[in-house]
């Protein structure tokens, strides 16, 4: 089976040669583990036999408004910060920080999809050789907030300024909307899933209520979730954390098909709970912990918690992968030991 095949084969629920992989890590990681590989991309994925989408996107082409030098389209600045083995780029500038309107808000100069030329997707994939699930389309709105207004004033938002927030949300989703429709209509009927994300879940807890989520978040995920079905595009989710409280309103309205990352050392994501109340409405993907196991464990103990994850997925559909991006500090032999130990489980079973 070819990775689009194996994918294929996990939103159908048809039979596999063996356990479908995936790759998210870090550029630190990235260049440490191409370096040690002696290879990269494509090339890469092809010899440690990892089933990683492939994604596509449009090319940027003009600018509704000027974009100073250090800002992005949404007015946006960044900074570098050093954590040693790497480094993160921080948001260093929150453009609504100080915005006490909705006018503010509305009236903000917002990106414009007419940046865009997407009509260079439709050469791309019809170039593409179909080897790969295709990924195009994103969105994760109140994660962009966050950025735009400053992480403690959107939580406080939600409670305090909800009319801010909601007027800041529908702009992101207005468009959000219309670039993932431009995205998906020049994909022909090639783009197989989108990338719908909130970090609904903390290491503990929630990170809000049910009850905000389905006032604020809840109807823009479901909109752009049904304008992916439209395009007979299905919904890979990804949330971190302690999210479990939001899983059955992800399932039953939103419609997601794929669960990320898998968490299961947070309260309420134990795996075989995820697989008794959710595996027959959708696959999951990740579980392999990066927080412990990965980055300290031996190459016996990454072993070990595959074959683990592997024995609670047994009744349902997985996709083997770390539960988030690999960090610079991860050993590149417990990260091949991961993948080797996924494709000999594969073979036994």
């Amino acid at each position: 089976m070819t990775p689009r095949e194996r994918w294929i084969a996990i939103l159908q629920g048809h039979n596999l040669d063996r356990i479908p992989t995936d790759l998210w890590a870090t550029r630190e990681f990235l260049v440490k583990f191409e370096a040690a590989v002696g290879c990269r991309g494509e090339d890469l994925l092809r010899q440690i036999g990892i089933d990683q989408p492939k994604g596509f996107g449009p090319i940027r082409k003009s600018q509704s408004k000027p974009v100073p030098p250090g800002e992005d389209m949404w007015g946006l600045r960044h900074r570098k910060i050093s954590y040693g083995s790497g480094e993160y780029s921080e948001v260093d500038y929150h453009p609504l920080a100080n915005m006490t309107s909705v006018a503010e808000i509305e009236t903000y100069a917002w990106p414009s999809p007419d940046d865009f030329e997407f009509c260079g997707i439709a050469d791309q994939l019809s170039r593409y050789d179909g080897y790969r699930i295709v990924k195009c389309g994103a969105y994760e709105p109140f994660l962009l907030y966050c950025a735009l207004r400053g992480m403690e004033q959107a939580y406080q938002d939600m409670i305090e300024e909800p009319a801010i927030l909601e007027a800041g949300l529908t702009k992101i989703f207005e468009f959000c909307y219309e670039f993932n429709r431009r995205i998906w209509e020049a994909g022909g009927g090639k783009i197989d899933l989108m990338y719908l994300a909130e970090d609904l879940g903390g290491q503990h807890g929630p990170l809000f209520s049910l009850g905000l989520y389905r006032r604020f978040l809840r109807d823009g995920q479901q909109k752009m979730a049904d304008l992916a079905r439209s395009f007979k595009i299905r919904i890979f989710y990804h949330t971190d954390g302690s999210a479990r409280l939001f899983l059955p309103d992800l399932i039953d309205v939103v419609g997601i098909d794929i669960l990320n990352p898998l968490q299961w050392q947070c309260p309420g994501m134990e795996l075989q709970g995820l697989v008794s109340d959710f595996g027959k409405h959708i696959a999951f993907h990740g579980g392999i912990d990066n927080q412990h196991t990965l980055p300290f464990g031996s190459t016996d103990d990454v072993r070990a918690e595959v074959r683990n994850v592997a024995k609670a997925m047994q009744n349902a559909r997985w996709i083997c992968a770390p539960c988030h991006n690999i960090q610079a500090v991860g050993p590149v032999e417990n990260v091949l030991a991961m993948y080797d130990e996924a494709a000999k489980l594969a073979v036994s079973g």
